[in-house]
């Protein structure tokens, strides 16, 4: 039931960022940031599962080590390496997807992290919703931003495939009864969690 209850929302918009949006492809090289939120943790799953190399980066240590564990090619410390020159090297000139939810502290460092081409996909603004773009970066590289949320019945009809098949797996970071609501909510502010929170009755 946990995992039931994990599913639905967070599946499906990973999957309209990474496959509907993000366009990956088998060989891409997608870079997920803020791993361990539960978007986050179903992009990785659905990159990987699509034949991609992931990155994946987040400010936590403990967080980079859950991402190796589920799958993650790479995991960058964002605050204490440079995850823009790391990409590039890494990939060997630049992410082919970006998938970002963070929005005002990391879309400059990401249009940077791309190949020219590339795509930064975009579901939130988690640390704001206004940045600065060096738009000459966008047309002279021929990147793509990309926004999406939520998604279809078709899209989530194919996460459930995918799920039945054991590609995918919700995190679950932890389960709190209904009237603990208060304490899910300061679990969630704390930024400690990996994958979600999740309510029960």
């Amino acid at each position: 039931m946990e995992e039931a209850g994990a599913l639905p929302l967070a599946s499906l918009t990973a999957w309209r960022a990474v496959i509907t949006r993000g366009q990956v492809r088998p060989g891409d090289r997608v870079v997920v940031l803020g791993i361990g939120g539960g978007v986050a943790t179903f992009a990785l799953q659905i990159a990987r599962a699509a034949g991609a190399t992931v990155i994946a980066a987040s400010s936590i240590q403990a967080k980079l080590q859950r991402a190796r564990e589920l799958g993650a090619d790479v995991a960058i410390n964002y605050t204490s390496e440079d995850w823009e020159k790391i990409v590039l090297e890494r990939t060997g000139g630049g992410a082919d997807v970006i998938i970002d939810s963070a929005g005002k502290e990391t879309w400059g460092k990401a249009l940077r992290a791309l190949r020219p081409g590339g795509r930064l996909v975009t579901f939130g603004a988690t640390t704001g919703r206004a940045t600065e773009v060096d738009i000459r970066q966008v047309f002279w590289n021929q990147l793509s931003i990309l926004g999406t949320t939520m998604g279809s019945p078709r899209e989530f009809a194919a996460i459930l495939q995918l799920y039945e098949a054991g590609c995918v797996k919700p995190v679950v970071d932890s389960v709190f009864p209904l009237r603990d609501a208060p304490a899910a909510h300061h679990r969630m502010d704390e930024g400690q969690q990996f994958g979600k929170i999740v309510l029960v009755p």
